[in-house]
């Protein structure tokens, strides 16, 4: 999370670097030839758990011209055995606005159950996950809250046709003792909401916009404040059959701060990376 200093920019990449934990998997080329693509989106979630045998590796990186910060998530999946379950961990890294070097923020230790669409079949995937943040950030650089929290988030996936997908997300995060760069100690609510929509021209490439409503709860040595950020993120991704059962997926978007400050479009890259295990 961002610390007590930072401005919008920087507390969002913060905030950013906890939600990423929350991901989905890829399809990788099925018996029957390739599916069409359903992987993570960048700043929200798709409600598809990873399928059994199959684990995911990912890797995202966004930066912030303005506020000259960034975000590193690294988050490895696993289906656990099947995709009912999907256990995975997050690591970010991050370097906040004002500081001259990075660290790891919080771990996440992420769960996901899916509770509807399992397999991957039908028009409609709920998948609700629930994480653990552990406090390996240091509140002082900015790249922690200094205390154990607890996320969580509702995505909701529908399938609008063919070429057409609705991805919807509701979440919230409690830290009972926040910490501020001073020391001090509050409890922090945070809560995110947001949609998407990805358009499938192809089966292996999708175009995207993902629009994400933010509000982030900083402790500080006169109290707590609350910021709050719209980022409106339009991007593209496409699948690399590599081999049978070997995918790579690669993105790139343009996320932009739009509310309550405007602030110039960052620059967004994903890689993901998925095999079968057995």
């Amino acid at each position: 999370m961002a610390g007590t200093r930072g401005s919008t920019p920087s507390i969002v990449l913060g905030v950013l670097a906890l939600l990423l934990g929350g991901a989905s998997p890829a399809r990788a080329q099925g018996a029957e030839g390739p599916e069409k693509i359903r992987d993570n989106l960048f700043l929200l979630e798709e409600a598809y758990n990873q399928e059994p045998g199959v684990i995911q590796h990912i890797q995202l990186f966004q930066y912030v011209p303005r506020a000259r910060g960034w975000s590193y998530a690294f988050t490895e999946e696993w289906p656990a055995p099947t995709d009912r379950h999907q256990v995975s961990i997050t690591v970010p890294v991050l370097r906040a606005e004002g500081s001259t070097a990075a660290g790891v923020s919080d771990l996440l230790l992420n769960y996901r159950l899916q509770a509807v669409g399992i397999g991957g079949t039908g028009r409609l995937a709920v998948a609700p996950r629930v994480s653990l943040a552990l406090p390996t950030g240091d509140p002082r650089r900015g790249t922690g809250r200094g205390s154990l929290g607890v996320q969580v988030n509702l995505p909701v996936s529908i399938e609008l046709g063919t070429r057409l997908v609705v991805h919807v997300n509701a979440g919230a995060t409690l830290t009972p003792q926040a910490h501020s760069a001073e020391g001090r100690t509050a409890l922090a609510v945070d809560a995110n909401a947001g949609v998407a929509l990805v358009f499938l021209p192809f089966t292996w490439v999708n175009l995207l916009v993902e629009t994400a409503y933010l509000t982030t709860e900083v402790a500080t040595d006169d109290g707590n404040r609350r910021v709050h950020a719209v980022i409106v993120n339009p991007g593209l991704r496409f699948a690399v059959n590599a081999a049978r059962d070997f995918q790579i997926v690669p993105g790139l978007s343009a996320p932009i701060t739009v509310w309550p400050r405007p602030v110039g479009a960052g620059v967004l890259a994903y890689l993901s990376l998925e095999h079968r295990l057995w």
